[in-house]
């Protein structure tokens, strides 16, 4: 018996037994979150070699890229293969990156490791003397009531900041022997991941081309195309924010050390450290880290720790007005408000990581989403320009 298939209710079917199968998968892990959860964490325990891996031949890539094609590519042209050349560009790579990483281990951390053990063993001198200059400098302001009043809140409130900044001192020096005991715990995943970064690097283009076949293979031409321009300009916005505020917080970690050292300003290396590395994130960055820099310095040097702000000020200046756009460029293509908006909603999510990584990618899905509203706008027929939609009363305000 032949059956007589409706296309129409053949597809409501399918439909919803796709809804019916979704819902039935919801609810079961929704009962079994646990194990879910237990299944989830050990299958990243698994794979953390293959994170590594893929982490590191993401970072290095742009490295490697800029030795193959600036440098071997213009020395050799095209006398030896693009093989040969690539095996060069990865040995130059991992070789540069070897040596950063021996010259931070061998001259910066010992020094930050020097800088907080004498923090933390000097601290029960440290506060009486920052107390005592705040209590200067109440007497020397004038005796009326009101101002005595508020002065003393206030010195109450900054005795208390000091104490509590002490508490985190002391309580973050066993938090670090303990980051470094899982450091040391994750050697061996970081060895496998830097052999997988090197398979991942050599075959990145064969990598791709796998993945996109595949993909051909079992979905439409179209969607395929669409997927792979997706990637295109995900990968764009990654790669030129992720490389680009690495070395942007490098050289302010590396002018803040000299400017430090050239004011004989205490902590000149922990102080650096603090600045570059909070620098990566956008906009709440420069404050993350002077306020507990700025602390810092002011349990050591009160006058210092005011002078010490008015450097970070310049150099955020430097870093937002000239350095930042020469290096990442004037935008990644969201407004400010978007970026502070995915630093919150990231950071509160997956914390310092979320705030680093939320830019760009919240830079992706809004490319995307303005794509398809497009689109379809063009479809039916309507403009696709903002400013189409804006009141006549209120029009957009228009750049200069």
């Amino acid at each position: 018996m032949k059956i007589d298939w409706n296309r129409k209710y053949t597809t409501i079917a399918v439909y919803a037994f796709l809804v019916i199968a979704a819902a039935m998968l919801f609810y079961a892990g929704m009962n079994h979150f646990k194990a879910l959860k237990t299944f989830w964490d050990g299958f990243v325990a698994i794979m953390l070699p293959m994170i590594y891996g893929f982490s590191i031949a993401y970072v290095l890539n742009p490295v490697m890229r800029f030795f193959e094609q600036k440098v071997l590519g213009k020395i050799f042209r095209e006398k030896i293969s693009t093989r040969a050349k690539r095996v060069a560009a990865i040995v130059l790579t991992y070789f540069c990156s070897i040596a950063v990483i021996t010259v931070f281990f061998s001259i910066v951390a010992p020094q930050v490791a020097s800088s907080i053990s004498g923090i933390v063993s000097n601290i029960s001198s440290y506060i009486p003397a920052a107390t005592q200059w705040l209590e200067g400098v109440l007497d020397k302001l004038p005796s009326d009531p009101y101002i005595q009043e508020l002065l003393g809140k206030v010195m109450q409130s900054a005795e208390k900041i000091l104490e509590a900044f002490y508490a985190w001192l002391a309580s973050s020096l066993p938090l670090a022997l303990s980051f470094t005991r899982s450091l040391t715990v994750g050697v061996t995943n970081s060895i496998l991941g830097i052999i997988i970064s090197i398979y991942l690097l050599m075959g990145k283009e064969r990598f791709f081309a796998q993945t996109k076949k595949t993909l051909y293979a079992f979905f439409p031409t179209r969607a395929v195309d669409r997927m792979v321009d997706i990637t295109h300009t995900s990968n764009q916005v990654f790669s030129g924010f992720i490389t680009g505020k690495l070395l942007d917080s490098l050289i302010i970690g590396i002018l803040c050390f000299i400017c430090m050292s050239l004011f004989k300003m205490p902590m000149a290396m922990l102080v650096s450290v603090i600045v570059g590395v909070t620098n990566v994130i956008p906009y709440f960055g420069p404050f993350i880290g002077a306020i507990p820099s700025a602390l810092i310095i002011f349990i050591i040097d009160p006058v210092k720790a005011f002078w010490f702000l008015v450097m970070i000020l310049v150099l955020q200046q430097f870093d937002g007005n000239i350095l930042g756009p020469k290096i990442l460029g004037s935008s990644i293509g969201i407004s400010a408000f978007w970026v502070i908006f995915s630093i919150l909603l990231f950071g509160g999510y997956f914390g310092v990581l979320g705030m680093f990584v939320g830019v760009p990618t919240f830079a992706v899905i809004y490319s995307l989403l303005r794509t398809v509203v497009e689109l379809r706008l063009e479809k039916r027929g309507l403009p696709s320009a903002t400013s189409e939609y804006a009141s006549r009363r209120h029009p957009l305000l228009k750049k200069k």
